[in-house]
């Protein structure tokens, strides 16, 4: 929304926007970036944020793929897709039993949006991985960005269970950033702790290049003082990698996958959509800090500034 308009008049215009497949066109990122959505505490907006983001980058023009790790397949619901027990789904895919571009189901709500499913047959997946060599990079090793620039996907989501087990630490090691989702409510960090713990972890052992590039506060109510006391913490603590967005408690953004819609479908003049599409804009246009990175570890060693091994990190 910009300064001269009021609100009623920039919810018309993105609703009209969207309705009409004119959506202001996104800058593509150099590389495609993939990032698993994850909270191990339920109900903090997980996979509302996961599907609603990704909605609002297709919009823009850019290739997404949403792959729902999460058995429940509530991604796979709200995006219209077909998740059926016996559909091909990201099962097989950990399975290393289909190629990525076989398991690629086209969403209807975007041109550009595709979801690779979620069937019940997830659920023991955990059990099975422990037996498999390379339990961990499952996903990793099927997720190669030559073959998704090929696919025209500039966005990877990765929605994760509302857990720390095998399915939530392959997508880590499959993803270089990891966004987490945190409500405006009571016990709002409760469990952040021991996900920055994991982060921690599989950064020095599995993965080094996985960073927390994203903090995104959700289910703001600005009418509490708690949820502005909540918000200042969050920010406090994490600084920058909190979004400026914050996405409001909305009734809509609860309704729409009822429907199996995003709320950008469902009511694309609401609050919750204007919010979902500026922190969509934002965390695009965090891409260049991201791939500015990228090229420095990349840089050979005389390149780098400094000659310590600390100055090259």
């Amino acid at each position: 929304m910009s300064d001269d308009e009021t609100p009623i008049f920039a919810a018309a215009r993105q609703a009209n926007e969207v309705l009409h497949g004119a959506a202001p066109a996104l800058p593509r990122p150099e590389s495609p970036r993939i990032i698993t959505i994850a909270n191990q505490k339920g109900g903090v907006g997980k996979t509302t944020s996961t599907v609603n983001l990704a909605a609002a980058l297709a919009l823009g023009g850019l290739g997404v793929l949403v792959i729902d790790m999460d058995p429940q397949g509530n991604a796979s619901t709200a995006l219209g897709v077909d998740h059926r027990e016996g559909t091909p789904s990201s099962y097989e895919l950990l399975m290393w039993e289909s190629p990525l571009e076989d398991l690629m189901q086209k969403s209807p709500h975007a041109d550009r949006l595709f979801c690779v499913p979620a069937t019940i047959d997830l659920a023991g997946s955990e059990i099975e991985l422990v037996g498999l060599p390379q339990r961990e990079r499952r996903l990793a090793e099927v997720l190669i960005p030559e073959d998704l620039q090929s696919l025209g996907i500039d966005y990877v989501f990765l929605d994760c269970p509302p857990s720390l087990g095998l399915l939530t630490v392959n997508a880590m090691v499959a993803a270089r950033e990891v966004l987490i989702p945190i409500q405006c409510e009571y016990y709002a960090l409760e469990g952040v702790g021991q996900l920055l713990r994991n982060v921690e972890l599989i950064q020095q052992h599995l993965n080094t290049d996985l960073e927390i590039s994203t903090v995104m506060l959700t289910m703001y109510d600005g009418r509490t003082k708690l949820a502005e006391q909540v918000a200042g913490e969050v920010r406090k603590h994490f600084g920058e990698t909190v979004l400026r967005t914050v996405i409001p408690r909305s009734v809509k953004v609860s309704e729409a996958p009822g429907f199996g819609m995003t709320i950008l479908q469902y009511d694309a003049g609401s609050r919750g959509a204007l919010a979902y599409l500026d922190a969509a804009r934002e965390i695009n246009a965090r891409r260049k800090a991201v791939e500015a990175d990228s090229l420095a570890s990349t840089a050979p060693a005389g390149e780098a500034k400094g000659n310590g091994p600390e100055e090259n990190r």
